[in-house]
Formats: structure tokens, sequence, C-alpha cells
């Protein structure tokens, strides 16, 4: 045997997730229905996708919600409150 094949990798670590609403994946008709963000229809939320534009996941072909998808997309559109 090689020392090349012998050689162990380190251990990866991924933090675990919080809960099991962190798993959930929602479909852009999904979103649209419980109003998770300001859109109307799917179509528009899937062409924005479509052009890069909100954080999504593409699994095999299919776009994807997860929370923390939905979370970094509230804060695109967060304004901080104009001081007088």
């Amino acid at each position: 045997m090689t020392a090349k094949a012998t050689k162990t990798r380190p251990a990866t670590t991924r933090p675990a997730p919080q809960s099991e609403a962190e798993l959930r994946r929602w479909t852009p008709e999904q979103v649209v229905e419980r109003q998770l963000l300001p859109y109307s229809s799917a179509r528009a939320l899937k062409e924005r996708c479509y052009r890069r534009q909100l954080w999504h996941h593409n699994d095999g072909g299919r776009i994807t919600f997860t929370a923390e998808d939905l979370r970094r997309n509230a804060e695109l559109g967060a304004v901080e409150p104009l001081s007088a």
C-alpha cells in the first residue's frame, strides 16, 4: 500500500441544524401562498431567482427556499429608519 492510500482525511464538521424547521424547504408556490416574501405570484418569484437576485437553492433544477434563504431575502429589502 502506498502512503497516499493510507492517509485519512480530516473529518468535515457542519453546524447542526437548530430544529427540524431549518431543514424544511418551500417551493415558490408555497412561499407566495403563505406570504413569506412580498411577491404576488410564483412566476415573479421564479424570474427573480433565474436572474440571481434572490437567495434560493436549485435542487435538481427546482427552485426551493430554506428558512435561511427567506431570512437573507428579508434583509435585502430592509431599510434603516431616517434619523430626524
